[in-house]
């Protein structure tokens, strides 16, 4: 028989696209991420909102910029996301 070469299969980490809300913590923005669901019995279009505290290393993102998330492992007990990119930051007047 061969070595057992076989590769653990690669799990797609989740990802959302959503706004910072709070910078106000080390090293931890809330960001949060807008979704519509149909209401079950009306079928009326709901926008509900998720919080979620994320990863940031630098301190480098600021309220009301728009990033992407990743899911990763427990930082803390709340904290279980990292920021991954910048996507679009809102011009300053």
């Amino acid at each position: 028989m061969e070595a057992s070469t076989a590769e653990q299969p690669v799990k797609r980490r989740l990802s959302k696209v959503g706004r910072v809300v709070s910078d106000k913590m080390n090293k931890t923005v809330v960001v949060a991420v807008d979704y519509r669901r149909q209401h079950p019995i009306y079928k009326k279009a709901l926008r509900r909102t998720s919080r979620f505290k994320a990863h940031d290393e630098q301190n480098q993102y600021q309220v009301g910029d728009i990033v992407r998330i990743e899911e990763t492992r427990p930082l803390s007990k709340t904290k279980k996301w990292i920021v991954r990119e910048l996507i679009e930051r809102p011009t300053r007047v």
